[in-house]
Order: structure tokens, then C-alpha cells, then sequence
């Protein structure tokens, strides 16, 4: 109910997911709100569509912590309970991304050894292939430790969704997102996190620049929620700047409009690649339970595959890897600490 322009897409976005992904969606919101916006579409009742009712909304403009506690009918709450309770096996909302942070956080709760969910978004790159930026807005200010457990919840996520599809998914490359590639360059939050994750047993590749984002140069590169944010609306920004420009020089002249017409399939594949409402939405990494939260502007199509997601979420049991591989980590890095100190100890006396 909170997105820009809720409930349409949402309600059209779930009937093509409940005809196309064979899924059962519940839509949680005003009923007599939500069941109007459904009655436009005569054939609605033979899909596996129901509503739960919530009273409340959060808008996109209120201070998270504070509706989050004010509102406890809000559709954001409600539906979340709804996972906790073992109804429903995922969330999607393209409402309020900090007040979807802090209920997940709050009504499913934290995998232990996550000190902060993040959110993970797909990028396409030029070898055909994909990139996630975690963390893409959960996050404003992060510490060293949060950009390590990001780096191990993005590789588990890489390995999941792309295992079998890409090559590199079986050794996911991940990356710290910086302004230069030598290990001393970026700001003391990269620094020291470079440190952290190079640690990890896992195949660090070590700084990367923003205009490798695309390339395919990492599978998986970490940051924080302001970095990752600005570098998501700046990509979004430049796919409607170059859809805009390449529109107007093909209809510039007449053999660029014949060129157009020939070429027809070729930017159709184009616009499918950059377009964002293919990814659906970014997963909540970190929580116990599944919660992906979608651009606010969303469209149908966005709506759908973000169903689509969190159908894939719910099923491949992710939550358990993310929790067994924070632990294992934990593990690891206890060990090597309780080691350097010993040989500290060993080197004074």
C-alpha cells in the first residue's frame, strides 16, 4: 500500500505472477481497496489470489522507527508477520525501504551472527553474465565488520541464484567497491574493511573501481547502504538517459528510422537487459525469513518478478547457508585471532 502507486501495480503485478510463476499470492492492504483494484480484472477469482486485511499504511516520506511502532496494522507489519507466523514464505514490497529494514528486522529477526541485514541488487555486465553491489540502501552509515558479513552474504547469494548459469558461481570474485584498486586507496570504512574480507576464505580480488560495476570484473562487490544506493539511482539514471538518447537519433533522420524498424528485436534484447523490473526487486540478506523490497515506482512487470524472486529465496533454503557460513567464518576468524595473539604473547616473553 505504500509505494508510489500502490495498489495497481502490486495487484496487476500479482496476477501475473499467480498465472505465469504457478505461485499463491496474498496481497495485504485496505481490503476494499485492494478487491476493487482486483475486480478490473474479470478472471481475478480463478487464480490463487487472497487478501489479508491491514488498515494502516506507511508512506514513503515517514521517519522508519517511528511509523514502525506507531503502526501496528500497517500493511508492512501484517505482512510480515504473516512469514514469521509460517503463512506465507515471502515478503515483497515496493514501499518504504527503511521502515521494510527495521519491521523484517524487527518482526522475523536478525540470522544470528548478522549484525545488520543488507540489500543486494543484480547488475547485468558486458560478458553477459551478472554483478550483485551489496549493500544497495539498508545501511546509510556502516562499520568495517558489516561490509565483512555483507561480502559473505553476497558470495552465498551469488552461489545460489547463479549456480549452474555462470561459470564463476562455484568461486563467486568479490570486490570492495573503492576509488582505486591498490589496497591502500578509498576512505578508512574500505580500508579496513579490505583487511576483514581479505581474511575471509574466500577468492577476494580485492579493490575494484565504480566503472568496473559492468565489466564483470567481480561477481560480488561490497559497500556501504550510501555508496551502494547512489551508484544504484546514477545506474538507473543512465539506462533512461541512453534509452532517451538512442530513441532520438534513430527518429532523427530516415534511414535511422528504417535502421530502427530493422533492428526492432535487437533494442527490444537491449532495453530487456538494462531494464531494472527484470531483477524484480533486492533481497533483505541477513534476516530470518525471505523479504525483497522493490523500487517504489515499481511496475507490473517489477511486481511480478519480484514475486518470482522470493519464490526462489523461499526454495533454495539460502538463509541456512548465509547462517552456516557467518558461523563458520566467525569460526575462522576467532581462530586466527586467538593464534596472532599467542604468537604476540610467544614474541614478548
Amino acid at each position: 500500500m505504500g509505494a508510489d502507486r500502490a495498489p495497481k501495480p502490486e495487484v496487476e503485478g500479482a496476477i501475473l505472477a499467480a498465472r505465469l510463476h504457478d505461485v499463491e499470492v496474498v496481497l495485504v492492504g485496505r481490503e476494499e481497496v485492494v478487491r476493487a483494484e482486483l475486480d478490473l480484472h474479470r478472471f481475478w477469482r480463478k487464480l490463487p489470489i487472497s487478501i489479508v486485511d491491514a488498515r494502516e499504511v506507511i508512506g514513503m516520506q515517514e521517519k522508519a522507527a517511528q511509523a514502525m511502532r506507531a503502526k501496528r496494522d500497517s500493511s508492512l507489519r501484517v505482512g510480515l508477520r504473516l512469514v514469521r507466523d509460517g503463512k506465507a514464505a515471502g515478503f515483497v514490497t515496493a514501499g518504504n525501504t527503511g521502515a521494510a529494514m527495521a519491521t523484517a528486522k524487527m518482526v522475523l529477526g536478525a540470522i544470528p551472527g548478522v549484525d545488520r541485514p543488507a540489500l543486494a541488487a543484480v547488475f547485468p555486465t558486458a560478458q553477459g553474465t551478472a554483478t550483485i553491489l551489496i549493500d544497495v540502501g539498508a545501511n546509510v552509515d556502516s562499520k568495517p565488520q558489516n561490509l565483512q558479513q555483507f561480502a559473505i552474504m553476497g558470495e552465498a547469494y551469488f552461489r545460489t541464484i547463479f549456480g549452474g548459469r555462470f561459470a564463476s558461481a562455484a568461486h563467486p570474485r568479490v570486490g570492495v567497491l573503492s576509488i582505486g584498486e591498490e589496497e591502500s586507496k578509498g576512505n578508512e570504512l574500505t580500508r579496513e574493511s579490505y583487511k576483514l574480507i581479505k581474511a575471509l576464505p574466500m577468492n577476494f580480488v580485492g579493490n575494484v573501481e565504480g566503472r568496473d560495476l559492468y565489466n564483470g570484473k567481480a561477481d560480488v562487490l561490497v559497500c556501504d547502504g550510501f555508496v551502494g544506493n547512489v551508484a544504484l539511482k546514477i545506474s538507473e539514471g543512465m539506462v533512461e538517459t541512453v534509452r532517451f538518447l538512442l530513441k532520438e537519433s534513430l527518429q532523427a533522420t530516415i534511414s535511422g528510422q528504417v535502421g530502427a524498424l530493422l533492428s526492432r528485436k535487437a533494442f527490444a534484447d537491449f532495453k530487456k537487459r538494462l531494464d531494472y523490473s527484470e531483477y524484480g526487486g533486492a533481497p533483505l540478506l541477513g534476516i530470518k525469513g525471505v523479504c525483497i523490497v522493490s523500487h517504489g515506482s515499481s511496475n507490473a512487470n517489477a511486481i511480478k518478478n519480484a514475486v518470482r524472486v522470493a519464490n526462489e529465496f523461499a526454495n533454495s533454503k539460502l538463509n541456512c547457508t548465509i547462517e552456516e557460513r557467518i558461523a563458520a567464518a566467525s569460526k575462522s576468524l576467532g581462530n586466527h585471532a586467538e593464534a596472532a595473539e599467542a604468537d604476540a604473547i610467544g614474541s614478548d616473553l
